[in-house]
């Protein structure tokens, strides 16, 4: 198993260069490259959130990503260190929230789930993680 571990500032700038990263890793574990256009906005998505909750939340923790080879499968887990509300079973931007930032919250994990069959989230008072695997295609062996 390879893991290629990402850390970045909570700036949206950075967002573009982890998807590119995300984007080459997932090539080289085997990820089929019709896919790589959603593994870019599917980590464009994850990261543009955790950055957001960083930034409402004034959290000055780098947002941190993780890129996880394994032998079938490729996996990418975006955490926060934002404090999550749990309410209805649904993940919230916080207790309180007059702006509307949970809706907007909702609509970046429907998004994710749209792109990635495999999702899981778990959000608590200590951050956030969403966590999306892809299956890998094992390289062809060649025979001499």
């Amino acid at each position: 198993m390879a893991t290629v571990e990402l850390r970045f500032s909570a700036l949206p700038e950075h967002v573009r260069t982890a998807r590119l990263v995300a984007a080459a890793v997932a090539r080289r574990a085997g990820v089929d490259e019709a896919v790589l256009d959603e593994v870019r906005l599917a980590v464009g998505e994850a990261c543009s959130r955790a950055v957001g909750l960083h930034q409402i939340g004034g959290i000055s923790a780098p947002v941190k990503v993780l890129l996880i080879e394994e032998e079938k499968q490729f996996s990418i887990e975006v955490g926060d260190e934002a404090p999550h509300a749990v309410a209805g079973g649904g993940v919230g931007a916080g207790p309180g929230d007059p702006d509307g930032e949970a809706d907007e919250d909702e609509m970046g994990l429907a998004v994710i789930s749209g792109l990635v069959d495999d999702v899981e989230v778990s959000a608590g008072e200590h951050g956030g993680l969403i966590k999306m695997t892809w299956p890998t295609t094992p390289p062809p062996t060649i025979l001499v």
